[in-house]
């Protein structure tokens, strides 16, 4: 069984075991954390709600929070003789998922 979740404005499709990287979420490290349902999916097919699948949800178990490698953002003019140089570390949320409730 496996199931689409959103969060962050983005979708993930999860199962049982998996680990995902998403955007920061608010939670400790070791607590657990709900997603809502956008869709599930079984041997006899799929079900999609509207927006989200009435009863079922996604329990995981945050095992980190942490930044990501940083990046290199180089913005410039031609011309103008003006240009920026800095650096980005996108923050992110380590989960790994614990069950899937239909």
């Amino acid at each position: 069984m496996f199931a689409v979740i959103e969060t962050g404005g983005k979708q993930y499709k999860v199962q049982y075991g998996d680990v995902i990287y998403v955007e920061k979420l608010n939670a400790e490290e070791e607590s657990e954390v709900n997603f809502s349902v956008v869709a599930i999916g079984d041997e006899n097919g799929m079900k999609f709600g509207t927006p989200y699948v009435e009863g079922a949800t996604v329990t995981g178990k945050v095992v980190k929070n942490g930044k990501a490698k940083k990046i290199t953002v180089f913005t410039y003019k031609a011309k103008k003789n003006s240009k920026r140089k800095m650096g980005h570390r996108q923050p992110y949320t380590k989960v790994q998922i614990e069950a899937v409730n239909a």
